[in-house]
């Protein structure tokens, strides 16, 4: 029996397609109760135990034993000896697709990350600094599961943005290994390596990087081990052990976001290729049965031309099984009353990746106001912002876009408000701030400005 995918039909004109379309988009982000109590065993124990207890769980759950962490610890040499071994066409196009993310975070950085001042007419001095992190640790999910483009997206940034050190972790499992809380008897003291992902840290400039993963991978970049630095934030895409112990830990270190499933949005007028639609829809539901893609038209011969290429070109993708149960749980294909409505649905459902697949983009672009990223044009796949467009791939989900950003140089930045009040500015700003204080019972606060109005006594020497 072949396989099929089927999308759930919708139309804005039927009398029930507010409450289908809530059912569809409905999508819980609530960890597993017992996942998060095995995680926070995990933080904990590796808070407590440090080295040990990160030996312990990599070989639990990567089947990796080793006698010490500098066994777990990959060097420059690796990173590069991956990258000469490589196949050239895979060398120019991890350096392309950096040199492009490089290029545009550059450019970021120039926009909105220097600091900057100004003096007022009473020569007091008002501003912010702008100073990068100090050292942020980068998760990259490893094994069979392996992402150097992540890894690229999330590194290139951070150096752009000045920061010290970028501290990688990278499971490497024993094939046939749990990853993820089972009891593995393997014994190897080397798991599976991607040389994809070691040559990613080669070109992105990596500082140090570590053959662990899940939770306890988290906990020792967090509160640091004798062997792995503590770092100030943690960036990087992981399985709910990740996105758990990630917000656990929130507060001690920054985080980036707590990722849900991926997202696909096609606006489409249907004058692209339906074949076009069809795959740049499987685009996001073969990462995984959780994933949405939805397509939104006014245009109900185009859709029903859409759901024909999904039915033919199913059986040609080696994640057919993946993308079937993600487009038959979770996709939809929504015929629209005009493209004005498309876009209006689109901001309400603010996803992670939204194609504007029109002739005339630019006239729907204003319209839209919520997305994690937005890909203008029929030309435009959303796969090309994965890898090498230029923009950051690490985006909001699960609506999350209504208020916040797509990965960026400010992630890797802190800024510190700059006062330096002159003396004639103290004169007026001293009274202000002396009344409000007052008011609010606070009297040193009111004295402590009180003190510097006229006259001032004259300044101590320090000599």
């Amino acid at each position: 029996m072949a396989m099929t995918a089927t999308p759930l039909r919708l139309s804005t004109a039927d009398p029930s397609f507010e409450a289908e379309f809530q059912r569809r988009q409905h999508w819980s982000a609530d960890t597993d109760v017992a996942i998060e109590g095995r995680v926070a065993d995990i933080l904990a124990d590796v808070r407590e135990r440090g080295d040990v207890a990160v030996m312990e769980y990599t070989a639990r759950f990567d089947g990796l034993q080793v006698a010490s962490m500098a066994e777990l610890e990959l060097t420059q040499a690796d990173f590069k000896a991956a990258f000469d071994q490589l196949p050239a066409a895979q060398r120019d196009a991890l350096e392309r697709a950096a040199r492009r993310v490089r290029t545009y975070h550059e450019a970021q950085k120039k926009a909105s990350g220097e600091s900057w001042t100004y003096r007022d007419e009473d020569g007091t001095l008002l501003g912010q600094k702008v100073t990068p992190l100090d050292r942020v640790g980068i998760y990259v999910p490893g094994g069979k599961a392996a992402y150097p483009s992540s890894l690229i997206m999330n590194a290139v940034p951070a150096h752009v943005a000045g920061v010290g050190e970028i501290i990688m972790v990278v499971p490497t499992p024993v094939r046939g290994s749990v990853a993820t809380g089972g009891t593995g008897t393997a014994t190897a003291t080397r798991g599976e390596r991607n040389e994809l992902v070691l040559a990613a840290a080669h070109v992105a400039g990596v500082t140090r990087a570590f053959t662990i993963g899940g939770a306890q991978a988290v906990a020792a970049l967090a509160y640091g081990t004798r062997t792995v630095p503590k770092v100030d934030k943690i960036t990087g895409p992981g399985n709910a052990y990740v996105a758990s112990a990630k917000k656990h830990v929130f507060g001690t270190v920054g985080i980036d976001m707590i990722a849900g499933p991926s997202e696909i949005l096609v606006l489409a007028d249907g004058t692209t290729p339906a074949e076009w639609v069809a795959m740049d829809l499987f685009s996001q539901a073969e990462h995984d049965e959780l994933a949405q893609s939805i397509l939104l038209c006014p245009d109900a011969t185009f859709i029903d031309a859409v759901q024909a290429e999904i039915n033919r070109l199913l059986p040609t993708m080696p994640r057919a099984g993946i993308i079937a149960k993600s487009l038959t749980d979770r996709g939809a294909l929504i015929l629209t009353r005009d493209m004005q409505e498309a876009c209006a649905i689109s901001n309400r459902i603010a996803p992670e990746h939204l194609e504007v697949s029109s002739r005339d983009p630019h006239r729907w672009e204003p319209l839209l106001r919520h997305a994690g990223a937005i890909f203008l044009g029929a030309y435009t796949s959303e796969s090309l912002g994965d890898y090498c467009a230029g923009p950051n791939h690490v985006l909001p989900t699960s609506g999350t876009a209504r208020f916040s950003s797509p990965l960026g140089v400010y992630d890797f930045q802190k800024r510190s408000s700059l006062i330096e009040v002159s003396a004639a500015g103290a004169q007026q700003l001293g009274t202000v701030a002396a009344e409000l204080a007052y008011g609010e019972g606070l009297q040193a606060h009111a004295r402590a400005a009180e003190l510097r109005l006229s006259p001032v006594p004259p300044m101590r020497d320090p000599r």
